[in-house]
């Protein structure tokens, strides 16, 4: 039998009126609650939540839209004993408040304080860690069959949205779920659909009654009485069956999951949490695998975030009072890398109509929405499907077309088997536009693009550019698909450096770098992102101490400028190696390597900065730079030691 939760620890009515959200010490205070301090509890943490993103950013609209869901999990289910899932965790600000968070809540995504996402290290009360999409049903499967061989009784839900159930993680999740017949129950928050009172009550009663045990046993009593009837028994049991699956099917999206071996429950307001815990509380009954559809609106109780979902789905810091974005005094007026990677890919379309465009569900965030604009037809969204975004690529070029994926790096490492069997093994002219290489800030670990350069670069055929401005990212997207062959473009997340913008671009020579500044006894070899302060960090030293330092920006990844790093080597007796990306198998390893191959190592002094082995925590970015020495006053740092300068 599933544990009984105790009684709230507020009296019935005893808190209507009175301050809510601060004075829940656990998250079983919350079962129990009177309809009006629920209502009460919901605008509460919607104001928190408010006014916490509006000040650090985060993601809002996701958050707003479950509140009620997180009140009535928490009210049919034991936090600390069942395991809720949330499938990415963009949406689980409510679910930290009410988990003990309250008082810390102001520090999210800050530096020190508390995650954007679920992390396991930080509360009890999460489950799993997350930060990419639909992992969930495959995480709370697997804690749901541990449970059964440990003999235990206790409830696993997993909550996934309806843009994560398009990957096919999601789908493999399902199908083993349902072949395994565990209890397990999948929340599907949809938060495209309109609540339809007729059709989704319709649904609704239809979904419930097929899966109330009662009916449930009548039902096997009598395809065992149909069974039994000599010569048309299993005809008729076909035709009862077939009946009852095509009525619910007409009603409710329900027979693809049955198909699956859940038994769909919903669709279910999941803005009324009376419904959702009478929902769950049936739920937990089952002995098999359940699947609730509920229905929600994405920024609910905040009209800019129900006008504009996708604007306040991730967001910076606003104006509460209006939604408008907050004004920065020290905001540079530039365009960012991926402006101008949107930019310059349009003008590379209008050139050329085998230019394609490929996203897998991130227009806005990948700059590519003006693309989808100007050249709708060769514009391809393909959801939460990173794999499939690469495959699909790989298909494209094979028919001659030129295809640009633009994905995050940390989303790239999803496609990594596609990267190297579809693309890379038959050669074919991909261009993968890496955005937001580098550390991100505030997002943390599951978002840092620090690993692409160390997966990328050992892949025959691969080639990689990494721009250090926003003109050169423009030369590098000319260069792309005029090498005929698969190419890595990365750029980070962020403004550029304000350097002029070439009307069109020019094709780069491959594997050749440029020396930025003539020094001398110290050589700086850096790539993409940490030029403009290696270099910055160079002309200070000069400026302090007179002392010269050659900057060389290695401009290509693969394959290395190697005739100018040995060069480098010739006359330099110390060496300072920088990269944004993880120092285990980047840049800086691939330099050295280099070096190491043709015999150029000869005692020289040689430094590296990049991120070290371990995983970065959440903060903005120049605070993680400054960290790790990789900001313009920790690269001089590194120089003054190196040069004996103190």
């Amino acid at each position: 039998m599933t544990e009984q939760l105790p009684p709230s620890r507020y009296p019935q009515g005893q808190l209507v009126g009175t301050p809510l959200l601060d004075s829940i010490a656990s998250p079983r205070d919350v079962a129990g609650l009177t309809p009006e301090q629920v209502q009460q509890l919901a605008d509460e943490l919607r104001q928190r939540i408010i006014a916490t993103v509006s000040r650090n950013g985060g993601h809002l609209a996701p958050s707003l839209g479950v509140v009620e869901l997180t009140i009535a999990l928490l009210t049919s289910f034991d936090a600390g004993r069942d395991k809720v899932i949330w499938d990415v965790g963009h949406q689980a600000y409510a679910w930290k408040l009410l988990t003990g968070r309250a008082a810390s809540f102001h520090t999210l995504r800050r530096g020190g304080g508390i995650s954007g996402f679920p992390k396991m290290a930080e509360s009890p009360y999460d489950h799993f860690g997350v930060g990419h999409s639909s992992t969930s049903i495959s995480a709370a499967l697997g804690m749901a069959m541990a449970r059964d061989l440990a003999g235990g009784d206790n409830n696993v839900v997993a909550v996934i949205g309806d843009g994560s159930m398009t990957a096919g993680l999601a789908f493999e999740g399902l199908n083993q779920a349902g072949a395994m017949d565990r209890k397990l129950i999948v929340v599907l928050n949809d938060n495209e659909m309109s609540i339809s009172k007729n059709v989704g009550a319709l649904s609704l009663f239809l979904s419930r009654n097929l899966s109330k045990r009662w009916v449930r046993r009548m039902k096997k009593d009598m395809e065992t009485f149909m069974r039994s009837i000599p010569g048309i028994g299993e005809d008729m049991l076909g035709y009862a069956k077939r009946s009852e699956h095509s009525l619910k099917g007409f009603f409710t999206p329900g027979m693809l999951f049955e198909a699956f071996g859940f038994n769909y429950i919903g669709p279910v307001n999941g803005h009324d949490v009376k419904a959702l815990t009478r929902t769950f509380d049936m739920a937990r009954t089952l002995d098999e695998p359940v699947l609730l559809h509920v229905l929600t609106r994405k920024g609910k109780g905040y009209a800019p975030a129900e006008t504009n979902p996708t604007h306040f789905h991730g967001v910076g810091r606003f104006e509460p009072e209006t939604g408008k974005a907050a004004k920065l005094a020290d905001a540079p007026a530039l365009p960012s890398f991926t402006d101008v990677f949107g930019e310059t890919l349009c003008m590379l379309a209008d050139e050329d109509k085998r230019v394609m465009a490929i996203t897998a569900a991130m227009p806005e965030g990948t700059g590519t929405s003006c693309f989808c604009t100007r050249h709708p037809e060769r514009f391809v969204d393909v959801g939460i499907c990173e794999q499939h975004a690469v495959t699909f690529a790989a298909g494209l070029a094979t028919q001659g077309l030129r295809p640009f994926v633009a994905i995050y790096s940390t989303f790239l490492q999803r496609s990594y088997d596609q990267v190297v069997h579809d693309v890379c093994i038959q050669n074919l002219p991909v261009v993968f536009c890496v955005d937001r290489a580098g550390l991100v800030g505030e997002d943390g670990p599951t978002h840092h693009g620090v690993f692409d350069i160390s997966y990328l670069r050992h892949i025959p055929n691969m080639h990689i550019l990494a721009p250090r401005d926003e003109a050169q990212l423009r030369h590098a997207m000319r260069t792309a698909p005029a090498l005929d062959a698969p190419v890595a473009v990365r750029y980070p997340r962020g403004v550029g450096t304000g350097a002029a913008l070439p009307p069109r671009g020019e094709v780069l020579p491959l594997g050749r770098g440029e020396v930025l500044k003539q020094g001398e006894g110290l050589a700086i070899i850096a790539c993409g992102s940490r030029v403009a302060p290696a270099l910055e960090a160079a002309e200070r030293v000069a400026e302090e101490s007179g002392r010269q330092v050659t900057v060389f920006d290695a401009v290509w990844v693969k394959p290395l400028p190697e005739a100018q790093l040995l060069e480098l080597t010739t006359t330099h007796d110390a060496l300072l190696l920088i990269e944004e990306n993880a120092l285990a198998g980047g840049f800086t390893s691939a330099v050295l390597e280099c070096l190491a191959d043709h015999g150029a190592l000869r005692g020289q002094a040689i430094r590296r900065l990049g991120v070290p082995d371990h995983f970065v925590e959440h903060g903005s970015q120049k605070e993680l730079r400054g960290k790790l020495g990789l900001c313009v006053d920790g690269i001089e740092e590194t120089l003054r030691s190196m040069l004996g300068l103190g």
